[in-house]
């Protein structure tokens, strides 16, 4: 029997196995630190105390956070219907038009919590709108997923430039972007979140967006497993054939399990474009959607997992900042080599130590 169909229990499957990948990354990672004059265990420190030694930086941390549950979210629920949806990163884009149009409408007249909902579905319905025809040509055409998401990322980078640079930006201003938001289009900061916790949040922008990324958490799991929806969508991730032969519609799964996915990946605006910079700007996604992919792989879909492996990124993306300040040897693209390895070995290689946990696991059970 091949390891890969051996059952194991889920504190190997989710907590074992991704543990001993993300060792293997940060080994890996180490040497090459050493290998350029630095001290591995200096870099790590330094790192660790960035992201997580105080109030600022755990507070870029949590934001940095935000954004890739958003978007692990997004690639997750997708995965469970068996569709690769790689384009969380332009469904995140076009989402921002929706969360700014529902700013700059409703920031004169209502305060932020009225606004807030609103915007929370702009962002949904402008992400899921661009997942649309993608969906439609997948599941009527049999156009791969993989390939006309990632063609519908350049289009919507496109699309939000001309939009940004002749039809929203401010008259007289050179900077594409639109103008800043009023207060009732912001979403505040979450100051008495880390106040509890005798923290200072500083200027970090971790604000309200993170309690919407968790309450998706909630919803997503409710969804994935405890609905008939969900039940459709997973058998048909495991087998398009049993799906068919129980009578779950292909096209009509598909096409609501992409919209879901694009929705979640458009609310991933809601933390920079209200939250941060409190205005729509070119580029504001930064690669969050792709970083998305790794963090539901890392997470093995599961919400728990992706919130873990969220942090762990945004430690990343925040400890890294860090380091390359005070060691300068270790530059940004060397920090992008890190975050690679760890993609690499907790997403690409991740069942590398599948087999001989399987081994070591019957040889306990049985003896």
């Amino acid at each position: 029997m091949s390891t890969a169909s051996v059952p194991l229990p889920n504190w190997i499957n989710y907590a074992l196995l991704p543990l001993i990948n993300l060792i293997l990354a940060f080994l890996v990672s180490g040497l090459v630190v050493w290998i350029i004059g630095e001290n591995p265990y200096e870099a790590l420190k330094l790192m660790l105390q960035g992201a997580l030694g105080r109030g600022e930086g755990i507070g870029f941390t949590l934001y940095y956070a935000t954004n890739f549950i958003f978007t692990g979210l997004s690639v997750a629920v997708a995965f469970h219907a068996g569709l690769f949806n790689i384009g969380s990163e332009g469904q995140a884009y076009v989402g921002g038009l929706g969360a700014a149009l529902v700013a700059l409408a409703f920031d004169h007249y209502v305060p932020w919590y009225v606004t807030m909902p609103f915007a929370v579905l702009g962002a949904a319905a402008f992400g899921a709108a661009w997942a649309l025809i993608p969906a439609w040509l997948q599941a009527k055409r049999g156009s791969h997923i993989v390939i006309t998401t990632i063609m519908f990322n350049f289009i919507g980078a496109a699309l939000m430039v001309y939009l940004l640079v002749n039809v929203l930006i401010v008259p007289g201003k050179m900077a594409p972007e639109t103008r800043t938001f009023l207060p009732g289009g912001q979403l505040p900061k979450l100051d008495w979140l880390m106040a509890l916790f005798g923290l200072k949040l500083g200027p970090a922008p971790f604000n309200v967006s993170f309690l919407i990324a968790l309450f998706m958490c909630v919803a997503v799991w409710v969804l994935i497993w405890r609905t008939k929806l969900g039940y459709e969508m997973r058998t048909l991730g495991l087998s398009r054939s049993a799906a068919a032969y129980a009578g779950i519609p292909y096209v009509k799964i598909v096409m609501i399990t992409m919209l879901i996915s694009g929705g979640l990946a458009g609310m991933m605006a809601l933390n920079p474009v209200l939250g941060a910079s409190a205005r729509l700007q070119v580029e504001f996604v930064g690669g969050a959607g792709f970083v998305g992919i790794a963090v539901s792989l890392m997470g093995r879909s599961h919400p728990l997992g992706i919130v873990l492996a969220a942090i762990l990124f945004g430690v990343l993306y925040q400890g890294g900042a860090e380091l390359s300040f005070d060691m300068p040897n270790i530059t940004r693209d060397m920090i992008v080599v890190i975050q690679g390895l760890v993609i690499l070995f907790a997403g690409a290689l991740e069942y590398m130590f599948r087999p001989a946990i399987v081994r070591i696991y019957q040889q306990f059970v049985r003896g």
